[in-house]
């Protein structure tokens, strides 16, 4: 990688990866075999919140659900569901 390219991907990076190595995505799920990963961004989304309703703000493994859903869902998706939660209008069931 060049200099200019490696300057540029720090400047663009989140803190918390700390090298191209460090990105991860959602790993291949069978219940979502195609192309279009809506669902399982939604249904990840629902999975994360569930999680933690049940076994709590601090449960570690609630975390990989998080990990997908912020790898495959839009950032405009989940602010809007987060609002619609705090709201008390989110049509899913968590």
């Amino acid at each position: 990688m060049s200099r200019l390219a490696g300057y540029f991907v720090k400047s663009i990076m989140p803190e918390m990866i700390k090298s191209p190595a460090d990105i991860k995505t959602a790993p291949f799920d069978p219940r979502f075999p195609n192309q279009n990963q809506t669902r399982y961004c939604y249904s990840s989304y629902l999975d994360f919140h569930r999680c933690q309703k049940v076994r709590g703000q601090k449960y570690e493994p609630c975390y990989y659900f998080q990990r997908c859903f912020k790898s495959l869902c839009p950032n405009e998706w989940v602010e809007k569901w987060d609002t619609q939660r705090s709201e008390g209008t989110f049509a899913g069931r968590i």
